[in-house]
């Protein structure tokens, strides 16, 4: 089983099937799409996202840590073919954190494993083409 499946609906539209959750990726209209979901990109800068809080939020808890709110904002800049894609996350956390928690923080945001993934040079991807069987 994939960990993820994407199926083109209409034009640009795809239905992203994952476990049992289905999401709508698609490009906005001044790129030809509809406009229904997120591009691709945003789906990935919201991963990092996500896992950045996730990684941080389990760490403190094995703390003994109260975090409070806790948000990751990621930006993504689309490389031109000769620049390499970048990524920018900003974490807001709480004021009343101690420098050595805030430190902390820092370093466990990186170990997430979109973070791990996004960031290492020797990540394989193999592709193949396989008929859709009627």
């Amino acid at each position: 089983m994939p960990a993820a499946l994407a199926r083109r609906r209409k034009g640009f539209e795809t239905e992203l099937e994952i476990r049992q959750h289905r999401l709508i990726a698609d490009e906005p209209q001044d790129r030809g799409g509809g406009d229904s979901g997120p591009r691709p990109t945003e789906l990935l800068a919201a991963s990092l996202a996500s896992c950045t809080v996730i990684t941080v939020l389990m760490y403190a808890e094995r703390k003994g840590w109260e975090l409070g709110p806790l948000e990751a904002a990621v930006g993504y800049t689309t490389p031109s073919v000769d620049d390499t894609p970048s990524f920018t996350v900003e974490l807001r956390t709480p004021a009343e954190l101690t420098d050595e928690q805030r430190e902390r923080i820092l370093v466990i945001a990186a170990k997430c494993p979109v973070h791990k993934t996004l960031a290492s040079r020797d990540v394989k991807i193999e592709d193949s083409l396989e008929p859709i069987e009627a």
